[in-house]
């Protein structure tokens, strides 16, 4: 049931300003959590309910791995034998995460010949940097990265995952295969021909690839695997201490150092940025105030916000760097009940790592969580049903109709705290699958706090508020602020008297407060880079089909801006087919990247390496981008930047029905049935 004070999504955009308030203490640590089947009515109705229940979860497990065990049956592609001795092709595959190795066993089991790069020293990719803790928010069948895997958890955790992971390696014999340890920096095109020439069906493709020295030998086609997400993403805050990152880490990886390194390279410049970033913006506002007053205005004070700007910014009245430990989203396993038991953590970021971070943090005993958010991420069930059915959104936008969904968020998931709500549609973007989150914020164990980070202080992050949520409620000036929650610092208290003074004055710089809030450990949930793929040729990604450009051919008929990745398909490069980048090109999307798709987008490669008939020629394949951008012209999320897991399967499907001579190979595309190793007729058609 929502609360009095949040009976309307209105209420979030006309409370646009907040005080930081803290958090309503409770009585006992296990109250506050809900922890133990005795400590609180929530924990006993736990222990209850799954006591009752347990039967329930023996059969449903029984007939959760039943499933699995057919699905096994009818789609497992058969491991390949000791060696193949006329393979169709060989492929090279770039990563050995998991879209990597699925890809590899998909190919190497219907006679193709593979070779793995991998820059790390095991394969798994992110997964296999992930902390023990993490797991997927997904039900596990909407995970099947590939036929042969079966899980026994419906949640599985990372443990799990690799060991399914290096079962599919080792069964299909990709352990010899793969070269760890072995980082790709170039990637050497050699063109067979010109690709508008009707010689095509001579050769199996219109390029061979070679990978960095080329020791391997030539390859017909390239899997680019690298994924989305590199190296954690440390954003050089001011007043970020030396020793970042390295909290409970007796002697510091290799990878932290670096880390580190590269850190402490920037944060001077970065300080030198940030001081003439407000002086800039001090010179502005006194420029305001001079043209308030030739215009017969009342001008805000006239150097109070310089004067403060200058102070946090590291002029003179320096306040020096954060004294407590501060870690990446990604090293939770350093976080032990001891370093986090009775603290208060102060959680920078809104995504998945952030409520993840949240959670552990909890549940190792920390007094309170604080999530600063710069922005808003929907926030949708763990249900299997309901999160099957939104990915099956055929359109890849905001419809007319989509306020259902939302409506349908907001009494069913956000019941109380709809004002964490997001004021963009939920077809816009990746949302986070999680269920407790949302009951931390309405227990008041957790504060959400729109804003943005400026710099840490030796005991606070400063933090410039566009609106706090807390109890589900938002806090505007005034009213909802109660003396017996604040938690902020002294210097924050001095400004209440003045800020209430200046209120109603006009002023812009008014319409957020910057506050100091109390923080005894930082975790930086700021996300990771992307993997750089700058090894790859250029010539593979012309201007209009990479990055964010207006599409040419379109031009006269709609102003559309595309977004990348404007590839065919969303995954193949338009300049040369044999390039395919499964799971390395999407930016946001509504489904699961470790499904189905890997193996069909596998198998559409095969075919075209296969059958000459089958292939697109890069006008084609430009002109596949061209009208997708066209259809979704204006589409908050973006043209290919943003699709649904339904939208993606109609891709596939079109992709032979618009091509009729491509549907005898819909079974093998599509469900992998009709192409085995050493086929001679194969041989002979290709």
């Amino acid at each position: 049931m929502a609360s009095s004070n949040s009976t309307s999504n209105g209420l979030r955009h006309r409370y646009r300003y907040a005080r930081y308030v803290g958090f309503p203490h409770s009585d006992t640590h296990h109250a506050r959590h809900g922890q133990g089947p005795i400590g609180s009515p929530i924990g006993h109705h736990r222990w209850t309910l799954n006591l009752i229940l347990s039967p329930f979860f023996t059969v449903f497990r029984f007939v959760y791995i039943t499933i699995q065990k057919l699905i096994v049956l009818l789609f497992k592609p058969n491991p390949p034998p000791e060696y193949i001795q006329h393979p169709y092709g060989r492929i090279a595959v770039i990563g050995a995460g998991l879209t990597g190795i699925s890809s590899a066993a998909h190919a190497i089991s219907h006679g193709f010949e593979v070779v793995i790069y991998e820059a790390s020293d095991r394969p798994g990719g992110i997964w296999s940097r992930e902390n023990k803790s993490s797991g997927l928010q997904l039900n596990s069948l909407l995970y099947r990265f590939h036929p042969a895997v079966i899980w026994k958890e419906t949640y599985p955790k990372k443990d799990e995952i690799l060991d399914e992971i290096d079962k599919i390696w080792k069964e299909y014999r990709l352990k010899e295969r793969t070269r760890l340890n072995t980082p790709v920096t170039k990637v050497k095109r050699l063109p067979r021909k010109s690709e508008d020439s009707n010689s095509n069906a001579s050769f199996k493709s219109p390029s061979q690839w070679l990978i960095n020295d080329g020791e391997d030998g030539p390859f017909d086609a390239l899997i680019v695997t690298i994924g989305t997400c590199g190296d954690p993403m440390w954003v050089p805050f001011e007043g970020m201490p030396s020793n970042a990152g390295k909290v409970g880490i007796k002697e510091a990886e290799a990878g932290d150092q670096e880390t580190d390194g590269v850190r402490k390279e920037h944060q001077d410049g970065d300080e030198e940025v940030s001081k003439s970033k407000l002086h800039n913006e001090a010179k502005k506002r006194r420029k305001h105030r001079k043209k308030a007053r030739e215009a017969g205005e009342e001008p805000a004070p006239e150097d109070a916000d310089d004067a403060s700007d200058a102070k946090r910014s590291g002029f003179p009245g320096e306040e020096g760097t954060y004294k407590g430990p501060v870690l990446h989203s990604s090293q939770l396993d350093h976080a032990t009940p001891e370093l986090l038991s009775g603290k208060t953590v102060v959680v920078i970021g809104s995504g998945a790592s952030a409520v993840e971070a949240v959670e552990t943090a909890l549940e190792r005993g920390a007094k309170k969580a604080v999530v600063l958010a710069r922005e808003d991420k929907w926030i949708i069930p763990r249900n299997m049903i309901f999160d099957t059915f939104l990915a099956a959104q055929p359109f890849g936008r905001e419809m007319p109709l989509s306020f259902l969904w939302e409506r349908l968020l907001k009494y069913w998931h956000y019941h109380g705290v709809e004002d964490l709500m997001p004021n963009k549609g939920i077809f816009s973007g990746t949302p986070v699958v999680n269920d407790e989150f949302l009951n931390h914020v309405r227990s008041g164990t957790c504060v959400y706090i729109r804003g943005d980070t400026l710099r840490l202080t030796p005991t606070c992050v400063r933090v410039k508020i566009r609106e706090q949520v807390e109890r589900g409620s938002p806090l505007g000036f005034g009213g909802g602020v109660r003396k017996r929650d604040l938690d902020v610092s002294g210097v924050v208290r001095d400004q209440l008297a003045t800020e209430e003074n200046n209120k109603g004055k006009g002023s812009a710089e008014d319409e957020s407060s910057v506050e100091d809030i109390n923080a005894d450990v930082i975790i930086l949930a700021t996300g990771y880079k992307r993997p750089d793929a700058s090894f790859l040729p250029s010539e593979l990604f012309p201007e209009g089909y990479d990055a964010s450009s207006c599409c040419s051919s379109l031009r006269m008929l709609t102003t559309t801006v595309f977004q990348r990745p404007n590839l065919y398909l969303q995954n193949f490069s338009t300049e040369d087919w044999s390039v395919l980048m499964t799971n390395s090109s999407y930016l946001n999307a509504i489904g699961t990247v470790g499904h189905f798709h890997i193996g069909i987008y596998t198998r559409i490669l095969l075919t075209l390496l296969l059958d000459p008939r089958a292939r697109p020629s890069p006008k084609d394949m430009k002109l596949w981008v061209d009208a997708i951008g066209f259809i979704k012209r204006g589409a908050s999320g973006g043209a290919l930047s943003f699709f649904t897991y339904m939208e993606l399967t109609i891709w596939l499907l079109a992709f032979h029905i618009l091509r009729p001579d491509r549907l005898r190979w819909l079974p093998f595309i599509m469900l992998g049935w009709g192409v085995r190793p050493d086929d001679f007729r194969l041989h002979s058609e290709a």
